[in-house]
């Protein structure tokens, strides 16, 4: 159907003359800079072993560079197998762990953030790497596409599905750093680790990945005429879960209707579409209560759902505007039908149960919406085995002791001070 591609566009890609659009907020890509491994480890482990650990670190860096992040396929790739040979130094017994200077920039700005003596540091910014492309690879399905060239854009259902898988991966990825890396690093390391690398907003991306998959999902149902009410709803419901709870883990609990940022405002603007999606349905099904109160109540979850998409459309601009600028796609998914469905049924069902409203004013409260257990899940994610070159038992004994490796060390330091 035309879903892949070994390249894709990102929000931050340099040499993009255009205003990039945005339906999967990825925040700004850290890639690897070109570290010196051979030095620090020459004589400790075999020689073939650190020529193979700085060539695939050297490989990422280049294709990082060249491409803007955007060879996701040959980045991934990439990243996969210098992970299983990464892994190797962050063993005890090999004595290697805190021995490599590994230095990170910030693609967007091109800034080198962080220098860190630390291999678990190293495997965390491996991860939220290919966290980084997973997400931009699924933004690059949910952008529309001409494959006619007749000027009409269209997303296909099988696009929309393979986005949901790689939410999910992406959404494992991310737990997985903040489950298990983030705690293997020492507490003075945490404190220098660049802001979109805390472990608070890790957890946010994972769950708003979770929360964007849902809202695919609810788009999918929206598009299939078997699909209930009650399950508009139950994703409607499940979204509107997701997006707050990002939003507090991103925040550190503080109210919706606080906080600034490009990624605040994303997560405040598809909180607001959930929540008028979710008032919507609601209100459709109470609308099928035979009782007064239902219709009072369905009627005043349509008005809600009818300011709130206002306020949605408010903070969908202030996203957009907020640096780096970026533009909406067109609309689509559950937002395209309700753009137009919701001021209708606002107006005709205000109309007609206008009557009832003027006679039971006491009963003119916004009913609560129901709470359902969220049904997606990260996908489970685990280091890769340790590469088989790690097997000492297999390396020749032509290693320098460790004294000699000092001193060389120390040597080369001198020549370098002179």
């Amino acid at each position: 159907m035309g879903c892949a591609s070994s390249v894709y566009a990102v929000p931050w890609k340099k040499k993009k003359p255009s205003i990039s659009e945005v339906v999967v907020f990825v925040p700004s890509m850290r890639i690897p800079v070109e570290s010196d491994l051979r030095r620090p480890l020459k004589g400790l482990i075999p020689k073939d072993l650190v020529d193979r650990l700085q060539s695939l670190r050297s490989q990422i860096v280049l294709v990082a560079e060249d491409t803007d992040g955007s060879a996701v396929t040959e980045l991934r790739r990439a990243l996969e197998e210098y992970l299983s040979v990464l892994s190797g130094i962050t063993k005890k017994e090999y004595g290697v762990e805190g021995l490599v200077e590994f230095k990170w920039k910030n693609l967007q700005d091109g800034r080198q953030e962080i220098s860190v003596a630390n291999s678990w540091f190293e495997v965390l910014s491996v991860i939220h790497l290919m966290a980084m492309l997973t997400l931009a690879e699924a933004d690059s399905l949910m952008i529309p596409k001409d494959h006619s060239g007749s000027g009409v854009r269209v997303l296909s259902s099988d696009c929309k599905r393979e986005a949901v898988d790689l939410l999910l991966k992406a959404s494992g990825y991310l737990e997985f750093c903040v489950r298990d890396l983030i705690v293997r690093i020492p507490p003075d390391t945490k404190k220098r680790l660049p802001k979109d690398m805390q472990e608070n907003v890790l957890e946010a991306i994972s769950i708003q990945a979770l929360g964007q998959g849902t809202e695919i999902q609810l788009g999918l149902a929206v598009e299939c005429q078997k699909a209930t009410l009650s399950v508009k709803r139950r994703l409607a419901c499940e979204q509107l879960r997701y997006f707050s709870q990002a939003y507090h883990s991103l925040s550190g609990g503080c109210d919706i209707n606080h906080g600034s940022g490009k990624h605040i405002w994303f997560l405040k603007w598809k909180f607001l579409e959930a929540k008028t999606a979710a008032y919507y349905y609601h209100g459709l099904i109470l609308d099928k209560g035979s009782e007064p109160s239902s219709h009072i109540s369905a009627v005043c979850c349509f008005l809600a759902a009818e300011e709130i998409l206002s306020e949605s459309k408010k903070a969908c601009l202030t996203f957009c505007l907020a640096p780096p600028v970026t533009r909406a796609p067109p609309l689509w998914g559950a937002m395209k039908h309700l753009q137009q469905k919701i001021p209708e049924v606002a107006s005709r069902k205000s109309q007609m149960y206008g009557y009832l409203l003027e006679q039971e004013k006491v009963l003119q409260q916004l009913p609560d919406l129901p709470e359902f257990q969220l049904s997606l899940a990260p996908e489970d994610y685990r280091l890769p085995k340790i590469d088989l070159a790690w097997d000492s038992e297999n390396w020749e004994t032509q290693e320098q002791p460790l004294k000699e490796h000092l001193k060389d060390s120390e040597d080369e330091s001198e020549t370098e001070a002179k």
